[in-house]
């Protein structure tokens, strides 16, 4: 499981590599065209089962930290499916995709957020 480390706060969401490489090349390609967004997941039990949204931006600092050195091919299918579900008023919304559940690792979710800052 790879990690995305959102804001100078240092909140961290853990995603499977896979999927994480997925968002990493979504994520540079609309900030660099400066188009804002909603990632929207749902939580494991673990957090609360309930949802999480974060607001994509190019004014907030992100992180990806992967487990693994090698990186997988691209579906890119998948990620145009995800360029234009991030386009709708919701942003795009992981919670539904079935090839999520494909690509968690043994914990047997896709997020677990972890509240404290880095040190």
């Amino acid at each position: 499981m790879g990690t995305l480390v959102y804001s100078t706060t240092g909140q961290e969401f853990a995603f499977d590599d896979y999927v994480l490489q997925h968002l990493q090349i979504l994520f540079a390609g609309k900030l660099r065209r400066g188009e804002n967004f909603f990632l929207s997941w749902r939580d494991p039990q673990s957090v609360g089962d309930g949802r999480s949204a974060v607001w994509v931006d190019p004014s907030i600092p992100l992180y990806f930290r992967y487990d693994g050195p090698a990186h997988k091919q691209l579906d890119r299918e998948w990620l145009e499916e995800m360029a234009v579900a991030s386009l709708s008023p919701g942003g795009l919304d992981l919670s539904d995709d079935p090839r999520m559940s494909h690509q968690v690792g043994s914990k047997g979710n896709s997020v677990k957020r972890k509240d404290q800052p880095l040190s």
